[in-house]
């Protein structure tokens, strides 16, 4: 039983393999935090409209396990533009994993994991 973290920071992917939740969840949050420090922090403008640091998603980290073929667990993180970072549950259709008082979105994490 594995569990397996993708990285997706630009066009960027990165995929790393773990035996067991905690090291797979530390791994995600040294890399969140990472990535959130080097956020670039300024807003993209196209021709109609223009995103705020806080609309972007700079990169997005997604933990599945620990089955192989169809994983009982699926969540992840995105960071934003402003450096941010807000912790999801599920994969096709995401839902945001509230934090609890004095909660960071690592933490809402690994509580959800432990629930499973």
């Amino acid at each position: 039983m594995r569990w397996k973290l993708t990285e997706r920071a630009g066009p960027k992917v990165r995929r790393s393999s773990f035996d067991d939740s905690e090291r797979a969840l530390d791994a995600l949050e040294a890399r969140g935090r990472e990535l959130a420090e080097a956020a670039p922090g300024d807003a993209v403008n196209v021709r109609y409209k223009r995103f705020e640091p806080q609309q972007r998603v700079v990169a997005r980290l997604e933990l599945a396990g620990p089955e192989r073929l169809v994983p009982s667990v699926r969540v992840g993180v995105d960071v934003r533009g402003d450096g941010s970072v807000e912790a999801f549950r599920g994969r096709v259709r995401r839902e945001v994993v509230a934090e609890q008082r004095g909660e960071s979105p690592y933490a809402a994490l690994r509580r959800v994991v432990s629930e499973r």
